[in-house]
């Protein structure tokens, strides 16, 4: 490294032995590029480049002329904290303003232990900080969340003025300390806009709105006080956590008022709070009036549709920002992208990935992990694989995301492999990993594997075992029928069994016929959801399969008192963009009879094979050869046969 050597003088002596300015200087300059500056000239009034050779150059003139007040300034100018704090060992009373400026950039880099090292300087050398350079030292240690060093600031300042109350309140504001805020808050001698907004959104930020709105109804009262875009924006924000419609009509009709209908952050909270408290319809009509949309705005009201269940009404918003000219961001993309994977609109989705690639996405965005997980949704293991080898670093959700696709889609080996690839990066998986660990190892009947996973959830990871965790454990251990593992699990749960848990246990009573235990879950869902058919019909299931018919009749007789109705199934398929639905012996399709023909040929060319249909779980007490026929008209069977007979051969079926 270049040294340059620069001689400090103190009180008019060589400081001898001591570490040389200029060579912490260039270290530092080794660390960081600074760029090229722009000095002007007091001799010709021309600005000149100068660079870093210039940069040591003025420094070491400045401290040969003992400027050191200049030569801070100069380094606070470059951004060089550290440098120009080093610089201060050598000036005897430093300047109001030298001190105020390394404040400031203190302030600005968020540099509490460099704020301190300034603020103990000045104590030392027996300045006496007027309330400009106090407030600024004071903000410092609010921003930076030293509670303890503000409070002893602000109780040593000998003048506050406004300013000095409004920081303090608004620190205690930011660092949830709402009690102190609102003591200081109650004491102050005067009070203006910016201490009701800093108290009014405290108590919006940490979850207080009814004290919000109190606030606020109450600097309402006071005519020397008007509302500004911050404080009506909070108090929106404050109806909206209590979804009061009511309250919230009453601060639009205020900002029709008071003219404060103008501005892009009231439109945006007042969208907000109306959506927040079920008026969509109202939230979208403040969207389409607002003059200044951004792309912030615009995903937003997407987000609402697709919160609200209304995807197809987000879909075509989102399809209006497009034609806008408004580039979407990675936010856009996320939400967009998890709605396709929630209705498993592959076709949709591939469109938005497609925009994407032709725009440009960052690869380490949450936008690409959305990607791989819309894609495992749909059951496009390929594409989600694609994707998810191409991000530079795959973060937790899209490993999570492809192992639970794979576990789903019949490719369990695949998942509890790259599973062991997440514990090689190093990476931690959470609760959610472990659910597709666990449904794989269901899916692949690994038994004793999957219940190493499940213990290595607390032991190895130090994770909670979740109710989730249970249900996929119950359902591993009762479709192998050990039954007496499950229920010893069940009795250890730190939690209260939930429906999905016991639904597994009744769902392996099923396959293995235990008739005791599904009475017990059964009996344990009725309670639960006492409404949901699928308990009794999956309990008639079991006692059809038994032969027990009265019991089959009595679950029937029970559904019709407690006045509970199976709704037919359905099943459906996209072919072409359009959802083709299909009841059970459904014949009102066009292509019915093309549907049944090759149903029926299929059927005949499996007999041929060897294969006997499993008529077990067939409810009604008929003839084998009328159970067959009703399995072999089943809603689902008629979907992937509209999609063979409608398809070019090869094409993949996707229900």
């Amino acid at each position: 490294m270049r040294t340059i050597p620069l001689y400090l003088q103190k009180f008019g002596k060589i400081v001898p032995r001591r570490p040389l300015y200029l060579l912490h200087l260039e270290r530092s300059l080794h660390i960081y590029s600074y760029p090229q500056t722009q000095l002007k000239d007091k001799t010709s009034g021309q600005k000149t480049s100068f660079n870093l050779n210039d940069v040591d150059g003025c420094i070491k003139q400045l401290c040969r002329d003992k400027k050191f007040n200049e030569a801070i300034h100069f380094l606070c100018e470059q951004k060089c904290l550290k440098e120009a704090i080093k610089v201060l060992d050598f000036v005897d009373r430093p300047s109001a303003a030298a001190y105020s400026i390394l404040i400031q950039l203190c302030l600005q880099q968020r540099a509490l232990k460099e704020g301190k090292t300034v603020h103990r300087h000045f104590q030392l050398s027996g300045f006496f900080p007027g309330i400009f350079v106090s407030n600024r030292l004071l903000e410092l240690y609010c921003k930076c969340g030293s509670k303890m060093d503000a409070q002893t600031l602000f109780k040593e300042m000998a003048e506050r003025d406004l300013c000095s109350w409004n920081i303090m309140i608004s620190g205690y504001a930011k660092m949830g300390q709402l009690k102190e805020a609102r003591y200081l808050f109650d004491s102050m001698p005067e009070r203006d806009n910016f201490s009701w907004t800093a108290m009014i959104s405290g108590y919006v930020r940490y979850d207080q709105p009814k004290d919000a709105l109190e606030l606020y109804r109450l600097m309402q009262t006071n005519e020397k006080f008007k509302c500004n875009k911050f404080t009506v924006s909070s108090a929106l924000a404050a109806s909206a956590a209590i979804q009061c419609l009511h309250l919230g009509k009453e601060i639009h009709g205020h900002i029709m008022r008071t003219g404060l209908d103008s501005d892009a952050v009231v439109w945006s909270s007042l969208s907000d709070m109306y959506a927040k408290c079920g008026s969509i319809d109202e939230a979208r009509c403040i969207f389409d009036k607002a003059l200044d949309r951004d792309v912030v705005s615009w995903t937003a009201m997407i987000g609402r549709y697709f919160e609200d269940g209304r995807r197809e009404e987000g879909f075509a918003l989102f399809s209006d920002l497009l034609k806008s000219g408004t580039r979407p961001n990675e936010f856009t993309f996320a939400g967009v992208l998890n709605a396709c994977a929630y209705q498993t609109a592959e076709n949709l989705g591939k469109q938005v990935h497609g925009y994407m690639t032709r725009i440009g996405f960052d690869p380490f965005s949450f936008a690409a992990s959305a990607l791989v997980h819309m894609y495992s949704k749909c059951g496009n293991i390929n594409n989600a694989k694609r994707v998810f080898s191409s991000m530079p670093q795959p973060d937790l959700v899209s490993w999570t995301s492809l192992i639970n696709g794979y576990a789903q889609y019949g490719e369990p080996y695949e998942a509890l492999q790259l599973f062991e690839l997440l514990l090689q990066s190093g990476m931690e998986p959470d609760h959610v990993t472990f659910v597709g660990v666990l449904s794989a190892c269901t899916h692949a009947g690994l038994v004793d594997t999957g219940l190493e996973y499940f213990n290595s959830i607390e032991r190895r990871h130090g994770l909670k075992h979740t109710a989730d965790h249970y249900a996929c454990v119950v359902d591993l251990l009762s479709r192998s029928g050990r039954f007496k593992e499950a229920e010893d699990i069940i009795s250890q749960m730190p939690m209260k069994p939930d429906k999905f848990l016991w639904a597994s246990l009744l769902g392996g009573c099923r396959i293995h016929g235990n008739l005791e235990l599904a009475k017990r879950a059964a009996e344990a869902l009725f309670e639960l959801e006492p409404s949901n058919a699928a308990t009794y019909v999956t309990l008639a299931n079991i006692y059809a399969t038994a032969g027990k018919w009265s019991e089959v009749a009595r679950v029937r007789k029970t559904m019709d008192e407690q006045k509970v109705v199976k709704k037919p199934g359905l099943s459906w398929i996209e072919i072409k963009q359009k959802v083709h639905v299909f009841l059970v012996g459904d014949s009102s399709n066009p292509k019915s009879k093309e549907i049944h023909d090759f149903l029926g040929e299929l059927s005949k060319r499996m007999k041929e094979e060897g294969y006997v249909p499993h008529t077990d779980y067939v409810l009604h007490d008929v003839e084998e050869e009328q159970k067959e026929q009703n399995l072999s008209y089943h809603s689902e069977k008629l979907a992937v046969a509209f999609g063979i007979v409608s398809s070019p051969p090869g094409t993949p079926i996707k229900k």
